[in-house]
């Protein structure tokens, strides 16, 4: 095994999935999906169906005991309800920087931990992860920053004896940026989720449906994970 993914079943995480198969093997690539308390499955569900699509190795783990403190929303049996508007909408509220509601705190950070275990583990020399430049815009998820993917780095290369690094390759690209190099992948799309709710189709009024929709829109074409709801 040479490469992990760390793979939610959203549209960031599937976009680095296929930009480590240009790399690497199926074969060499293990990846690893994280149940920490959500509200539902459906990303579980995504990212299986993501996963045996390009025919890698998955793994899950259960880190839910880590967030049992949490009051985000985005954990079972927290009474506050998920805030339906755009990321951009959610920044104003605070003064223009701050970390959202919708925060889990230090999730990349503990996902990354436990990933660097597992490539010391099985061999691997490189960790993929999907942050991008939207959601670190304001600090609204710091474990999405630059500063953060670069201490992380540091720590993960040093902390397996030198032998792993972490790579973040939509650092700097906003979300419509990553939907257009997916697109040029032909990365399943329509086998993903992204909403925050759990319903039967997404929601498309949370913060992450807003932002998948205008990355889809700004690259002009339809989403087609909505296709495959309709």
């Amino acid at each position: 095994m040479k490469c992990i993914v760390l793979l939610s079943g959203g549209v960031d995480s599937t976009t680095c999935l296929a930009m480590a198969l240009e790399k690497y093997a199926a074969s060499d690539v293990l990846t690893m999906m994280a149940f920490y308390g959500q509200k539902h499955a459906k990303e579980l569900e995504a990212a299986r169906k993501v996963a045996d699509y390009y025919g890698v190795c998955h793994i899950e783990v259960n880190l839910t005991e880590a967030f049992s403190l949490s009051d985000c929303p985005l954990l079972q049996g927290r009474g506050q309800d998920i805030d339906h508007e755009s990321y951009e909408q959610q920044l104003k509220k605070i003064g223009g920087q701050g970390t959202l509601d919708t925060y889990v705190p230090f999730r990349n950070g503990l996902f990354l931990s436990y990933a660097a275990a597992v490539a010391v583990s099985v061999g691997a020399d490189v960790i993929y992860y999907g942050a991008h430049a939207d959601d670190a815009a304001g600090r609204a998820y710091p474990d999405c920053t630059p500063e953060f993917e670069q201490a992380m780095n540091t720590a993960i290369y040093e902390g397996s004896g030198r032998t792993c690094h972490l790579e973040a390759p939509l650092l700097h690209w906003n979300k419509a940026g990553v939907v257009k190099e997916g697109l040029r992948l032909h990365a399943p799309y329509e086998l993903t989720w992204s909403c925050y709710e759990g319903g039967d189709t997404p929601c498309g009024t949370c913060g992450t449906c807003i932002d998948r929709a205008k990355a889809f829109a700004a690259n002009g074409v339809k989403d087609p994970a909505l296709k495959e709801n309709k």
